[in-house]
């Protein structure tokens, strides 16, 4: 049976493999861009606001900093409750163009043992959850030149 891919956020990414982009906007008058997205007013303060344009982010980025998840998180996050928990490591990521900061979940199988600040990753596309008829995508960040 096939699952239909929603993404856990509509909007705040698009594509597959290498096409895959986390989403953001542009403010027209300050050039200030946006993770998550703002498709209503301008986020800085010293702007007094301009068109909002969506934009892709750079796909790669610098780990800025990192920590592991060691208790299963509250509601809406997905989890088996019948299964063992099993600790991710979290990233926060510069990425190379906007030099903003975006976090996100390790693709599984990379730890905080794997990670060190200023280490290059790159965004790709991740699975947070599925049921019968569903896989709920987001996305990850993995270590640049790791194969999938």
């Amino acid at each position: 049976m096939s699952r239909t891919r929603t993404p856990v956020v509509a909007g705040w990414f698009t594509g597959e493999g290498d096409g895959f982009r986390l989403l953001g906007t542009r403010c027209a008058a300050c050039r200030s861009v946006f993770f998550p997205r703002e498709d209503t007013y301008c986020r800085n303060p010293g702007c007094s606001g301009g068109d909002l344009e969506e934009v892709p982010l750079s796909r790669r980025g610098r780990v800025w900093s990192y920590t592991d998840s060691r208790y299963r998180p509250p509601s809406p996050y997905v989890t088996d409750p019948e299964l063992p928990w099993e600790p991710y490591a979290l990233i926060a990521v510069e990425l190379e163009s906007e030099r903003i900061v975006v976090l996100g979940q390790a693709v599984p199988g990379i730890t905080v043992a794997d990670l060190t600040v200023g280490m290059e990753v790159e965004v790709v596309p991740g699975v947070l959850d599925e049921d019968t008829g569903t896989t709920w995508t987001t996305w990850w960040w993995r270590p640049a030149g790791v194969a999938r």
